[in-house]
């Protein structure tokens, strides 16, 4: 059997009159088959050098033709151009071509009109069943490694959604990333279409249509807190060029770790502007851990535990409020209906546990980044991330790093973390909650630091200046506690059903 590959230029007509005579001798031997490839006359010159450079072949010319070897494989016989292949009919089959050559030029039009359609349906059967385009910067870290089986299991985007996902990381890290990929693939996920490797920063988040942005890794040896500012500036002014230069227009991008959340998410903002209002910081693992330590003290599990609100600094000096803290199923003499809970201020007798232990306890897990591993940070971007899609649970309060509009007193510019609800494919800062107005002194407090830790990074300022401990102990002690009493009045003393709220 003899296979032939014509392949050439749409527009050309010789390749038009190459068609014509292969199909003939198709038509009319029962061995002879060909196949055929056009080219828009744009890509066709790299598209003939690839396959000239691949099989070792030297030809320059449209059409080209070879013969696939189906008896032994191996690379194709060359061929050659229109007259070779008139040459060979001719001396094989006896038969010729008498196609005018205005006929070939009215043939390689209509072959080049139908070649553009076919490649604008093609573009358009994509666009039907094109599979969301998932990014992970530093994808070779602990977090990206219990996050992606979160991503892939249908949960977070939806068991009907398909998944691309790109894992971007250093050159260093390739060999880490083919053997993440590997096994990616062994959890046959149906919603995963594939799963690539990028190492090349200027291929980096292309297409992206949600970039998720992990604590990077570093060998670089930083020596003081100056230093580490510093060093987050050069790549977040990298991947914001690259988010603006190469992701979707509509793109979401989480920043999630326990180190600078806040400032990596302002220095982002800063430099890919267009994409700004899309861009937020994951603030429920510190939430998580606040309702487990409150879980512990109570006796009960930390699911039970809602509505802690965390504002100011995701990663560094924030304030944990749990002015609307409930807690459902408590144990106790006083049982209600489903959805009743009591209010967790009021079940807490030891003021001095809430104000010190509490406060300190969360503050040491916070500056040191214990208990916030892998695990909690991709399971607190995974639930982020569904909320974003799907929305948060009704009535439920949301802590999230956003960009500061003036919301509750805090100045305009930063990024602070405050609470919201996800509805719709976006939050809402929640302003109409009653008592829980912040004090002056907690807002400047917060605030001072995510000020300061920004304009070191960007060398405006020379030496970072934090809150003193003591100051600081005493803003949450005094201040907190008061504002706690005022809002604890508010329940009653047998605590209240969701209907009743």
């Amino acid at each position: 059997m003899a296979k032939f590959v014509i392949a050439g230029k749409a527009n050309c007509p010789y390749y038009a009159k190459a068609e014509l005579l292969a199909d003939y001798l198709q038509k009319n031997l029962p061995d002879f088959q060909i196949f055929k490839i056009t080219q828009h006359p744009d890509v066709w010159e790299e598209w003939l050098e690839d396959v000239c450079e691949k099989n070792k072949w030297d030809h320059s010319t449209s059409p080209i033709i070879w013969r696939e070897l189906l008896d032994r494989g191996g690379k194709g016989l060359l061929l050659g151009g229109y007259n070779e292949f008139l040459e060979h009919a001719q001396l094989y089959y006896d038969v010729t071509s008498s196609m005018t050559t205005d006929m070939m030029m009215v043939i390689a039009q209509e072959n080049l009109q139908t070649h553009i359609e076919k490649e604008l349906e093609k573009e358009s059967l994509k666009d039907i069943i094109s599979p969301l385009q998932v990014w992970i910067s530093s994808a070779s870290t602990t977090a990206c490694y219990h996050l992606i089986p979160l991503l892939i299991n249908g949960e977070v985007f939806g068991m009907h959604t398909e998944i691309s996902l790109n894992l971007f990381d250093r050159q260093q890290r390739e060999n880490c990333l083919r053997s993440l990929v590997l096994e990616i693939e062994d959890l046959a996920s149906p919603n995963l279409r594939s799963v690539s490797v990028c190492t090349n920063a200027e291929n980096a988040f292309l297409q992206a249509q949600v970039i998720i942005i992990l604590d990077d890794s570093t060998d670089e040896e930083v020596y003081t807190l100056e230093s580490c500012l510093r060093s987050r500036v050069p790549l977040c002014r990298l991947y914001g060029y690259l988010m603006e230069k190469n992701a979707d227009k509509s793109v979401k991008v989480i920043v999630g770790g326990k180190t600078f959340v806040n400032l990596k998410t302002a220095l982002l903002m800063q430099y890919a502007p267009n994409i700004a209002p899309n861009i937020i910081a994951v603030a429920l693992g510190v939430e998580g851990q606040a309702k487990a330590t409150l879980a512990r003290k109570m006796k009960t599990t930390s699911s039970n535990i809602k509505d802690v609100i965390i504002w100011g600094n995701i990663s560094g000096n924030n304030y944990v409020d749990l002015r609307k803290t409930k807690i459902y199923n408590y144990e106790s003499a006083i049982w209600g209906p489903p959805g009743y809970y009591h209010s967790v201020l009021k079940l807490i007798f030891d003021s001095e546990w809430v104000n010190k232990e509490f406060v300190m306890r969360l503050q040491n897990l916070s500056t040191t980044g214990k208990e916030f591993g892998g695990i909690l940070s991709a399971h607190s971007i995974a639930t982020t991330l569904k909320y974003w899609y799907y929305g948060s649970p009704p009535g439920e309060i949301v802590s999230l790093g956003i960009m500061s509009e003036g919301q509750f007193d805090i100045p305009e510019g930063v990024v602070f973390s405050m609470p919201v609800k996800f509805e719709n494919g976006t939050w809402e800062v929640l302003t109409d909650l009653e008592g829980i107005s912040l004090s002056e002194q907690i807002i400047k407090r917060l605030t001072d630091d995510l000020i300061q830790e920004k304009l070191v990074a960007l060398g405006d300022l020379l030496t970072f200046q934090p809150v003193k401990e003591e100051h600081r102990d005493s803003v949450h002690s005094n201040v907190g506690l008061n504002e706690e009493k005022e809002q604890v009045e508010l329940y009653d003393s047998e605590g209240k059903t969701e209907d009743e709220t």
